[in-house]
Order: structure tokens, then C-alpha cells, then sequence
């Protein structure tokens, strides 16, 4: 895979009034606006939820990395409903479950404890996209 055309896509939980929603929406507005800018690119859920072309465009040429906020994991569904390959998926809950001393509180804003969740979340997904793009 060439980084100077193809971008691995995010798709991130809509879970809008959902903490977890919200953490997994933090983390990928991290990896794509700090930690992988040029090798990453968001799609918002509801884009492809609405068939908008330009977002299915983008996951039926690039290989996606959801982020699901629950067990309905509605961003890997909808990416593979939209022609998308997931090369990975990752769900909020499982993060947690690994790193408890995070728990995250709020849904407009998110408590410490969400931000380093949704900070840690992100570090995990910028790996994921290294793998994906073959990276040093």
C-alpha cells in the first residue's frame, strides 16, 4: 500500500448521548487530526448511514479501522454494508476492560478519566494503522 494515495479510514461510533460513543469519537479525531494525519482519514458513521457517496467512496477503496462504542458494533457493520473492508475493529468496551483506572464519565465532555481512555484508544488504533500502511 503507497501512503501518498491511500489512507487507512476511520470510522468511529455515532452513539451520540453514549460515553463510550463519545470516547471512541475523541480517539479517532486524535489519530487523524494529531497522530496519523497523513496516513489516516475520518469518516463519520452517519455518512455512511445515509449512503453519502463521497464516505462509501472512501471505505470501498481503503482499507477501515471501526471504533464501536457497544455490542451492536454499528461502524463495522456499516462499513462492510458500504462495500468497506475492516482491517481492524476495535470496541471501546474492550479497551476499558484492559485499562479500568480509566473510567470514563460525561458524554458532551468527557471526565480525566474518558480523555486518557480515549487518548489510549487512539495510540492503539495510530499502531493499527502502522500495520495496515507497513510503516518503520
Amino acid at each position: 500500500m503507497t501512503t501518498e494515495t491511500a489512507r487507512v479510514v476511520v470510522v468511529p461510533c455515532s452513539g451520540i448521548g453514549k460515553t463510550y460513543g463519545t470516547v471512541s469519537r475523541e480517539a479517532a479525531y486524535e489519530v487523524v487530526d494529531d497522530l496519523r494525519p497523513e496516513t489516516s482519514q475520518l469518516v463519520p458513521l452517519s455518512l455512511l448511514v445515509l449512503g453519502e457517496e463521497g464516505a462509501c467512496t472512501a471505505v470501498s477503496h481503503n482499507p477501515a479501522i471501526t471504533i464501536d462504542g457497544c455490542k451492536l458494533a454499528c461502524a463495522t457493520k456499516m462499513v462492510q454494508e458500504s462495500g468497506g473492508q475492516v482491517a481492524h475493529d476495535l470496541a471501546v468496551l474492550d479497551v476499558y476492560r484492559r485499562h479500568r483506572q480509566f473510567k470514563p464519565q460525561g458524554i458532551a465532555e468527557l471526565n480525566e478519566g474518558g480523555q486518557q481512555l480515549a487518548h489510549t484508544l487512539a495510540e492503539e488504533v495510530a499502531v493499527l494503522i502502522d500495520e495496515v500502511t507497513e510503516r518503520p
